[in-house]
């Protein structure tokens, strides 16, 4: 099974941020909802992986 990692930071400010790892397409986009909840978003970047799922593809090859 595809290892999943999800980290949270939340600097001094009080702004965070989510970084999913081993996640592709509208499984990406679910956990991110799920999280955020009724959170406003100040900005948003996808990840190559988001659009290829080929991130998710190199990791099994290396191991």
């Amino acid at each position: 099974m595809q290892e999943k990692t999800i980290t949270i930071t939340i600097d001094e400010w009080g702004n965070s941020t989510l970084d999913l790892e081993g996640f592709a397409g509208k499984g990406c986009e679910k956990v991110f909802e799920d999280f955020r909840g009724g959170d406003m978003v100040k900005a948003e970047r996808k990840k190559p992986a988001y659009y290829t799922g080929q991130q998710v593809q190199r990791e099994k090859s290396q191991r």
